[in-house]
């Protein structure tokens, strides 16, 4: 059986119980490359295989996983943060499913949680933002028309962007096209939750500065919105004033 789990953002007790079990037990791992903290494998049994999966084709991931199939091997194929996310998973999944090999996937923690837990921040504060867009730049993998930065910008929602830390001026260009104002708050997290993890603060009109000061053009998540910012409104759920099927109104 192939499990394919997510190992986290990055500290290695940041995997979940279960892609730690899942881990322990492999006869076989392949693991996404300097995405993945290697400290992760150190949880591996003796005698297991590894491979890097950053060397590796998608035809060459399958023909591992194939063969320890066939040899009656357990494989973990570890992905970086949660598998549903930029993690190219379907693609391995349904060849998989073509061979009638047995597949699950052991959900992990995304670095956009990451991220957030490293600002202390919350993404959906009332009256601020009650929607996440988790999106990218266009790149070498193109994105959907319909989903190009500036339309989703267009929302001032609470944005998340993947996969753009060497794009800045482009992405800043993008979100004020699309209407975010120049000092909405914004931040960058390089790695976040590993042991060099940075947090840099500032505005949407300042990300490129930003990022070149700090040396910063890959392994980052730009967070965008007022969600950064000092204002919102009180919780319903705890407010007194406010009943619910578990609590009664005190007044």
């Amino acid at each position: 059986m192939v499990h394919f789990v997510g190992a986290g953002c990055g500290a290695p007790d940041l995997i979940t119980l279960r892609g730690h079990r899942l881990l322990t037990q492999a006869d076989v791992v392949i693991y996404a490359g300097s995405l993945v903290n290697p400290a992760l494998l150190d949880n591996t049994k003796p005698g297991c295989e590894i491979h890097n999966s950053a060397e590796m084709t998608l035809e060459q991931v399958l023909s591992v996983m194939k063969a320890a199939e066939a040899a009656g091997k357990t494989t973990v194929r570890l992905h970086t943060g949660d598998p549903s996310i930029y993690g190219a998973i379907r693609e391995q999944i349904d060849q998989l499913a073509a061979e009638g090999i047995a597949y699950d996937v052991t959900p992990g923690v995304s670095s956009f949680c990451g991220a957030a837990a490293s600002l202390c921040a919350e993404y959906t504060l009332p009256d601020v933002s009650q929607t996440v867009i988790i999106t990218r730049m266009a790149g070498r993998t193109p994105v959907p028309e319909r989903e190009e930065i500036a339309s989703l910008a267009a929302h001032h929602a609470a944005m998340v962007v993947f996969l753009s830390a060497g794009m800045l001026e482009g992405l800043r260009d993008r979100l004020l096209e699309g209407g975010y104002p120049a000092d909405t708050p914004a931040a960058i997290v390089y790695k976040a939750s590993w042991p060099d993890e940075k947090r840099v603060i500032g505005t949407v009109g300042e990300l490129p500065e930003l990022a070149r000061a700090n040396g910063i053009s890959k392994f980052a998540l730009i967070l965008v919105g007022d969600f950064l910012g000092k204002q919102y409104s009180r919780s319903k759920l705890y407010d007194p004033t406010f009943a619910h099927g578990f609590r009664e109104s005190v007044q």
